[in-house]
């Protein structure tokens, strides 16, 4: 091997860990904007959820970096094979992540018109969604990390906790509004924060998929029983 061919393979290797390490820093990023999101709508502190507004423009700016690099990646390197199953996934999961930022930043704006939540006894169960899809997306990062074909194919199993959960918050709320008309706005607020979480699993499903993809080559096993809506590819 020529010391040119040795040069462009390790110039290679060093935009593709360039890659990874900015997706999962947009990864980071989104875990962090979901873990206030869901303080913000406990505390009902609205200025941490202006600081989630905020970073959410630093999220999206990793997202059109990611998108420059892998277009000069594709142009400069031309990559193949396994090569080129990461930059495909890692574009993907890059454009799952902005999403689910997106859907975190939704959440921090109702921090202002959802009120007071000491009298809706649900709203536990939120808190329990919000947990179960922070775990989701934190581990689908981590199995992006670690290319964890395995850890990835977990994942798509315990969505199905978040989807139970929202169908039980979707019931207790309609209860507790009809028990106490007072409660009516917050509860309709808390049930957009409660579909916010629940697309946000859906979402953490489709980046375990990409994780598997590029792990392994194949689309994951099982895919076929989520959602076809919910699929990415």
């Amino acid at each position: 091997m020529s010391d040119d061919t040795r040069h462009t393979l390790h110039a290679f290797d060093d935009d593709l860990d360039s890659l990874r390490a900015s997706v999962s820093k947009m990864g980071e990023l989104v875990e962090a904007s979901i873990s206030a999101a869901m303080k913000a709508i406990e505390s009902g502190n609205a200025d941490g959820a202006t600081q989630i507004i905020t970073n959410d423009l630093v999220i999206d700016q990793l997202q059109l970096g990611i998108e420059r690099d892998i277009v000069r990646l594709l142009a400069i390197r031309a990559p193949m094979a396994d090569d080129l199953r990461d930059v495909v996934a890692a574009l993907k999961i890059a454009s799952v992540l902005e999403r689910i930022g997106d859907y975190a930043k939704n959440i921090a704006r109702r921090v202002s018109v959802i009120g007071d939540l000491g009298a809706i006894d649900s709203r536990g169960i939120v808190a329990s969604m919000g947990r179960a899809a922070l775990s989701l997306v934190v581990d689908a990062n981590s199995a992006f990390s670690k290319r964890d074909a395995e850890a990835a194919r977990d994942i798509g199993e315990r969505d199905q906790q978040i989807d139970q959960l929202f169908n039980e918050l979707s019931l207790a709320l309609v209860a507790q509004m009809m028990k106490n008309p007072k409660t009516i706005a917050a509860c309709t607020h808390l049930l957009s924060v409660a579909k916010g979480l629940e697309r946000i699993g859906d979402h953490a499903t489709n980046l375990a998929e990409m994780v598997y993809f590029a792990a392994v080559g194949t689309e994951m096993p099982d895919r076929i029983r989520w959602p076809a809506s919910e699929r990415v590819g």
